[in-house]
């Protein structure tokens, strides 16, 4: 998963947030930046009843926001989410390559006559890096 820092740059950049179903955010600046949301019908939690761990089903929290606005979250793009947003930001048919390195991931995208290559630890942070890189120079 790509850090709270890089989805804060991704979103002040331009890449917009639909949100879906099992879709990851944060909310930081309200005392919770340590902890990741994930966008679901139903809360199911993890607890202890009589010393054995159970599921437990719970339609709200005792501890949940009312609400907040999409604009206040931060969305924390998977690698397949941060793929499919690359492709659609360079074209389809635009080449795109993902490669594991020595030293992590390198992500190729075409830029007009040229390969453009962003490195990373991670494949996620990769594909972030190009983002980025085409958000700002379009």
């Amino acid at each position: 998963m790509i850090s709270l820092e890089m989805a804060q740059q991704l979103r002040d950049t331009g890449l917009v947030w639909q949100p879906t179903k099992n879709d990851f955010f944060a909310l930081p600046e309200r005392n919770l930046d340590q902890h990741i949301f994930v966008v679901s019908e139903l809360t199911a939690l993890i607890e202890h009843y009589n010393r054995e761990l159970v599921v437990t089903f719970h339609g709200s929290s005792e501890w949940a926001l009312d609400y907040v606005l999409i604009t206040d979250a931060v969305w924390l793009p998977t690698e397949t989410q941060l793929r499919q947003a690359l492709a659609q930001l360079i074209g389809d048919d635009a080449p795109l390559r993902l490669e594991r390195t020595i030293s992590g991931y390198c992500c190729q995208i075409a830029s007009i006559d040229q390969m453009i290559e962003f490195r990373a630890p991670d494949g996620e942070t990769a594909y972030a890096l190009a983002i980025l890189y085409i958000l700002q120079h379009t």
